[in-house]
């Protein structure tokens, strides 16, 4: 991975959408933005807030957090810690 968050950012690959809901197939435009994923990589932290996401953690996020990114035609998003809301698992 040639990404590294800085400081208490966060980078994750999003779960992907549904395909298909109990036998119908969703349009790419209607489906909606996946609200969870894998932490891939993970900043240092600041001095105020001690990094607790490792990478692998699957979490929970918030339907407006971050900023989606492309690299190398995988789409990732980035965040800070703080907008993560949960660990799963």
């Amino acid at each position: 991975m040639n990404i590294k968050p800085l400081a208490d950012r966060v980078l994750i690959l999003p779960a992907p959408a549904e395909q298909k809901v109990g036998g119908i197939i969703i349009p790419d435009t209607a489906k909606e933005k996946p609200l969870h994923g894998k932490v891939v990589a993970v900043g240092n932290g600041t001095k105020d807030e001690e990094m607790i996401l490792k990478e692998g953690d699957e979490v929970l996020y918030g339907k407006y957090a971050g900023t989606e990114l492309e690299f190398e035609g995988t789409k990732y998003m980035i965040m800070r810690q703080s907008d993560v809301l949960a660990v799963l698992g």
